[in-house]
This record gives C-alpha cells, structure tokens and sequence, in this order.
C-alpha cells in the first residue's frame, strides 16, 4: 500500500520511530469492538482504516503532532485501548490514529491528599492493582476494565458497577492535561474544589477527541473497605424490585451495588439453579462494620416488605467472581452470522418502566433474546441495560440488523424522552441521533468545536459535529 504524501513530512517532524504504516497496524486500528465493526471486518470491509499510527511517548509528542496535523489539515482519531463498544475511536476520514499506549506512566500517588496522577494510557486494572496494593482503590470498576484506559474513562464520559455510590468517572476527575487541536498544553487547577468560573475539566469529559487530546488525569482515590455484605432478592414482579430500590435509595441509604435483573436476564445470572425468580435484585453494602450491617438490614427489611425472598449472598458472590468476563457476547459475534449488542440508557423512575416495556417489545422481533437489567441508580432515576443476542445466515445480514436494533431502540428513546446513551458514549453508533438528543444546546457544542478546532482535525465525524459545521450553516 502507498503512504500518503504527508506520512515523510511527520516522520521527519515528530521522528519516524513512533509513526507506522504498517498494514497490519492500520488493520488493527480500523476496528474497535462495536459489533457493527466487528461484522464489517468478517466481510473484509475496512471503513475505518486510518493512514498512520502515531504512538507518542509524552505530552510534547502529542503537542508536536497536533501541531503538525493542524497546519497540515490532517486528521487525527485519539485511541486508548479499542475497547469502545461504539466506534469511538474509528477514523471515519482516514489521517493519523493517535494511539496513546506508550503514555502508561503511574506519575504520583498522593496518599495524604486522596488523588493519583497517571497518563492517559494507563489500563484500568494496572492501576487499580498498583493501587490495592497500598491499600487504596478507585472505586470505579467498568466491565472494561482490564480493557480500558483511564484517557478512554474520561473522554466516553464512563462510569463503573457500583458507581451507584461512588459517582461515575465526572466525579472522580479532580484535574487533567490536555493538548488543544493547535499543539497548545493546558492544565486545569488541582484543587479539592473552586469556585472560578465554569469548571473547564468537564469540557473534555465526554468530549470523545474532539476538542483534544487527554494526556494526564488526577483523580480520587480511597481506602479500601474493612467491610463488605451482600444479599440477593427474587421477586414475582419487575414493579416490586424497582419501588424496593426506590425505597432503599429515599432512605438515604447508600449501596454500592444494585442491580435488578429481568426474568429473562436473571435465567444467564443464575445459570444452574433450578427455581429462578422472575425478577433478580442484587444489593450490596461496604464500608464500617457496624455502618454497612446496619444498612444492610434497613434495606433488606425494605426489600421483604415488598414481597422480595432472599436467595442469600451466593448469586452476588458468584456475579463478582465474573463480572469482567464478556465472553459470552464475544462468542456469539465470533460466529459469522452471530450478532450481540449491548445498549444502554438512561430515564427518569416515573418513565423508565413503561419505557422498558416498548424497549422490549420492540426489539423482540430483531434478535432471539433481549435481556434486561437496570443499574446505575440515582435518586432521580436509573439506567436500562439491553443485551440482545441473535443469529443471522452471514456477516452482512448481521450487520444489516444490528443497524435495525440501533434506529429502533434509538427512535424509540428520543419519542419516551430517555437519554439515549448512560456510560458507553456515543461513537458512530448514536452519531445520526445526537442533533436531536441535545436539541438547542448542540449549538454550544458547535461553537465550542469552532473556537478549539477551526481547521476541523480532531476526531472528525463524531458527536454529530459537521466536518464543516459553518458551510452547512450550524453556526452564525
């Protein structure tokens, strides 16, 4: 394959070490794990193929390859580890994929002061490990997290199993690095908290690489826990399970784990046993002895009341030794015609069971199994969690209906007023859904990607932003 014309004026600028044009590299980069992608490389089509790969090893080689790219109109598509599940990190206009790996660095642990800063390319679980070993974690724990970066957490604005207590990763951010689309290096304050105007970290969270490149993260730590219970509730109905919720959360009570399964999803949860409740709550308490236990008991008093029946802590117990396993829905699209997706949102508690049901009915006819569960509670509401697993004759039909699952499901959100994504991000799989899921305040979207990137290179295509927002009259 030919380079681009441009490839020997990066290399001579930014060192040909760390650029490659390697087919397979270009090939290992044109797919993440989408599923859509996944079958349009079974059918050798490769939509996503960047032109190089640029791996910097610091913040400065960032700068200089930003700078590089902006004068030279150049795309560039930041990557962590390609685990999004949304085509986040596709190149849909070719240009340079940014890979960040080689930014790995644990750079400090400030045990006095609760916070860690790390670059961007460092894996979740390599973190997490160097952490607990001095006694510390993150409390933020996504099925990903052998899987992902800290730069990829905070660029697809994700969140973690038992963020139900300790926030998604917007709460975990105290600081950040960032190299703006020109090449210039800004850093927010590090600081408990501050009152100085807009909070400007929370630009690049969920900016998904386009307003710029994430290259160190501070965030909050904690100690471990000295105590840890939980217990498992079947219920006969899926409007107990949520109302039980409901209740444990006005108390002010605080579990870390909650997770209510549907008839259908509670079958995969408890495979093996052979009564299987038609709804399937998990609740998990941790912190001080005393604290935790007598929480636990409120809730689980609360949980009886409405007719729940306790299955004890094993299915919980059995859940956390597999929670990171994926291999399931990875099994099924390594099969040519097999399709799975994953499908996340978010509603109000007054919306989200009616919008279950239409969920549900709706997508039945698109895939043999669609399994539900809901987790991610808040006071004001909770997230839905879809699985859907189905069987086509060949990868394209696969393909082909996996698109279908997404204008259903993504239609359908928008008319029950849902949010249409809650922690995978929006990638290309939600892009043709976004103008209308933020209405009016896409226009601040566009003038912000005007302003911090004027000559359109990072990350084009993406948030549904016009790779020439001004010529197709977005902003005045």
């Amino acid at each position: 394959m030919v380079s681009a014309p441009w490839v020997e004026s990066l290399r001579n600028q930014i060192g040909s070490d760390i650029v490659s044009v390697e087919d397979k590299s270009l090939d290992e980069h044109s797919r993440d794990r989408w599923p859509v992608a996944i079958k349009q490389h079974q059918q050798n089509k490769r939509l996503y193929r960047p032109e190089a790969i640029v791996s910097p090893r610091t913040t400065e080689d960032v700068s200089r390859v930003l700078k590089w790219a902006n004068e030279w109109k150049v795309p560039v598509t930041p990557w962590g580890a390609g685990s999004s599940v949304t085509g986040a990190p596709l190149s849909v206009q070719g240009g340079i994929t940014l890979n960040m790996a080689r930014m790995k660095r644990i750079i400090s642990v400030d045990e006095a002061n609760l916070f860690a800063t790390v670059e961007a390319g460092v894996m979740g679980h390599e973190l997490e490990a160097r952490l607990n070993s001095g006694g510390y974690t993150l409390h933020h724990s996504p099925q990903s997290l052998a899987l992902s970066t800290v730069g990829g957490w905070v660029a697809t604005l994700a969140t973690g199993q038992f963020s139900s207590r300790w926030g998604g990763i917007e709460g975990l951010v105290v600081a950040v690095k960032v190299v703006l689309p020109d090449g210039e290096i800004i850093e927010t304050k590090l600081t408990p908290r501050a009152a100085i105007g807009p909070d400007l970290k929370h630009l690049f969270l969920g900016s998904e690489g386009t307003l710029g490149v994430i290259t160190e993260v501070s965030m909050k730590i904690f100690p471990l826990s000295a105590y840890q219970v939980v217990e498992a509730f079947g219920f006969d109905t899926i409007e107990a399970g949520l109302i039980s919720i409901q209740k444990i959360l006005r108390s002010g009570l605080q579990p870390f784990l909650v997770r209510l399964y549907d008839a259908d999803e509670s079958r995969h949860v408890l495979r093996g046993v052979e009564s299987i409740p038609a709804c399937l709550l998990f609740v998990g308490f941790e912190g001080i002895h005393s604290v935790a236990g007598a929480e636990h008991s409120a809730a689980r008093e609360m949980c009886l009341s409405e007719g729940g029946h306790s299955l004890g802590p094993s299915p919980v117990l059995a859940w956390i030794g597999r929670r990171f396993d994926f291999s399931a829905v990875e099994s099924v699209l390594e099969q040519p015609g097999g399709f799975a997706e994953t499908i996340e949102i978010a509603h109000f508690w007054s919306e989200i069971l009616p919008t279950y049901h239409r969920l549900k009915d709706a997508l039945h006819p698109y895939a043999s199994e669609v399994l539900g569960h809901f987790s991610h509670v808040y006071l004001q509401g909770t997230s839905l969690y879809l699985i859907l697993l189905g069987q086509a004759d060949s990868p394209a039909e696969a393909e082909e209906r996996l698109m279908d699952i997404w204008d259903v499901a993504m239609t359908l959100c928008l008319e029950c007023g849902a949010a249409i994504t809650h922690h995978h991000g929006v990638g290309l799989a939600r892009a043709p859904y976004i103008r209308q899921e933020l209405s009016t305040s896409m226009t601040l979207l566009e003038r912000l990607k005007s302003a911090l990137d004027p000559a359109q290179i990072m990350n084009p295509g993406k948030l549904g932003l016009r790779v020439n927002p001004k010529q197709d009259g977005y902003i005045d």
